[in-house]
């Protein structure tokens, strides 16, 4: 699957580790699994593979929410997309990376 990103904070996460927005500052453990997620995603020909790793716990949100996909980066974190296929390939678009509440839980 193709993977691209929403907003410029999230690829420089991904490409360089880090980000100079201090609102967008990570834990490098958690920066580490969030490029393992989205490496994983790369790898991936669809959404419908990510059901395999448990471990992602990828579900489609609802609510407000509704349309998007997550996956779990860890019990704290999430990464948010969306999904379009173009015809030959799935595209993600990463829209979020953001720690869950305790009613996300």
């Amino acid at each position: 699957m193709i993977v691209t990103f929403e907003k410029e904070y999230l690829r420089d996460l991904y490409k360089n580790g880090t980000t100079a927005n201090k609102k967008h500052r990570f834990q490098p453990e958690i920066v580490r699994k969030y490029k393992h997620c989205i490496n994983l995603m790369r790898c991936l020909p669809d959404t419908n593979a990510l059901t395999k790793y448990s471990g992602l716990n990828f579900e489609k949100l609802q609510g407000d929410k509704q349309g998007i996909l997550s996956i779990r980066v860890n019990l704290q974190y999430r990464i948010e997309f969306t999904v379009m296929d173009n015809g030959v390939e799935s595209v993600a678009t990463v829209c979020n990376i953001l720690k869950l509440s305790n009613h996300d839980k």
